[in-house]
């Protein structure tokens, strides 16, 4: 925004744009009245207010609210084609992208399988190509796209850290190379804390300043959320807690190197199948891994099938199991909660999701025992693509910021 002079007429009237959109973009279609009463600007201003916005194509004239007494009222929206996001979620398995208007209304998407050996590049183009088809638009027509990932990208190095099993995506000149390759702004960042803010705006973590967010799927991993903002930590690697040192496992030495820690080893998917099988648990049916159902590898597909048969009937070797599982994640879970003391932990993640209210009222137990606080424990509620939804999220945020400045 230019410099301005506090006060002046065209500061106050953009702050009043602001202010308008941020109302259409929450309440949907609002009369001139309401605009006016929301605001508290007169009926003259709010109507020179939106011609303003009408005229710059950020604001629609779509209907009246019939249906009232007395004469019908013009309603105005957002018009969700003044802008176009993409976001991206890279796993080892498959490269997902997606696009979303200015409302945050997904419009298309596509998926592409992860070839080992393939260049980074051409999959993602590849995959953010046809969910751009998909949409009727052309790439150009984005404003911003958000790629999520395994792991970090050092901000001294641009390198790929903390994911090793992402073959493909370690060049040193990969963030070059993306950038040549697409033609709008490119933003990069942690597929768990994209997780955390697809909760804040649209989940279990709304309202909420202080919070850790816990996930389970081919890692584990956290998302730290303090003052209402992502902290990532001077590499990026805040919220790696699969490397976290614990009780009950041997410390594992040069850690980087292994890919590996005593957190992982305690509480990832892998160790699942063998501590049901120590219990005497039968082996769970369930789809096949990588079918729509579940979208995961082998071991997140065994694990997920086995804790949702636990949690169907929690008792016998059943809730022994959750029971060993919830303690197991706790110990790692108190470490995170006596340093950050936040006031809410999401629980997210296929894994953790599948144990339901079962492992988390346990898990809830274990961590009163364990750690100095009481967070209060919540599911996720973004079920389905949080991380695809956080990269939007974080690309409409920036997005929306550009398109409302009126200064501009």
């Amino acid at each position: 925004m230019p410099a301005s002079t506090p006060g002046t007429p065209s500061l106050l009237r953009a702050m009043n744009d602001r202010a308008a959109l941020e109302l259409l973009l929450t309440h949907g279609p609002l009369s001139r009245t309401r605009i006016g009463h929301l605001t508290g600007l007169s009926k003259p201003t709010a109507s020179q207010l939106l011609a303003r916005l009408e005229a710059a194509g950020l604001v629609l004239a779509t209907g009246t609210d019939g249906g009232r007494p007395g004469p019908s009222a013009q309603l105005y929206s957002l018009n969700p084609r003044a802008a176009y996001v993409g976001g991206l979620d890279v796993t080892p398995g498959r490269v997902l992208a997606a696009v979303a208007d200015l409302t945050g209304t997904v419009i298309a998407s596509h998926e592409v399988p992860y070839t080992e050996g393939a260049q980074a590049v051409d999959q993602v183009t590849e995959a953010l190509g046809g969910a751009v088809k998909a949409a009727g638009l052309h790439r150009s027509e984005l404003h911003r796209v958000v790629i999520a990932t395994p792991g970090a990208f050092d901000p001294q190095t641009g390198r790929l850290r903390y994911a090793s099993h992402l073959p493909g995506w370690h060049s040193p000149t990969l963030l070059d190379d993306l950038a040549a390759a697409l033609p709008m702004p490119v933003e990069y960042e942690n597929d768990v804390n994209l997780a955390a803010v697809a909760e804040q705006r649209l989940g279990a973590a709304r309202g909420h300043e202080d919070f850790v967010l816990l996930w389970n799927e081919e890692g584990l991993g956290a998302a730290l959320v303090l003052g209402g903002r992502l902290h990532r930590g001077w590499t990026g690697g805040a919220g790696e807690v699969g490397f976290l040192p614990v009780p009950g496992r041997p410390l594992v030495r040069q850690v980087t190197r292994a890919n590996s820690g005593g957190y992982q080893e305690l509480a990832g998917v892998e160790g699942l199948p063998r501590l049901a099988a120590e219990l005497g648990m039968a082996a769970a049916p369930g789809p096949a891994a990588g079918t729509p159902d579940t979208p995961h590898g082998p071991e997140v597909a065994a694990a997920v099938a086995l804790l949702g048969q636990a949690a169907a009937a929690p008792e016998g070797a059943h809730l022994s199991f959750l029971q060993s599982y919830a303690t197991a994640l706790a110990t790692g879970l108190a470490s995170l909660v006596a340093v950050l003391d936040p006031e809410i932990v999401v629980l997210s993640g296929a894994a953790i999701s599948a144990g339901g209210e079962p492992l988390r009222a346990l898990l809830e137990a274990e961590l009163a025992e364990l750690a100095p606080s009481r967070p209060r424990l919540v599911p996720g509620e973004v079920r389905e693509r949080p991380v695809l939804h956080g990269a939007l999220e974080s690309a409409l945020a920036a997005t929306r910021d550009e398109v409302f400045d009126t200064t501009r």
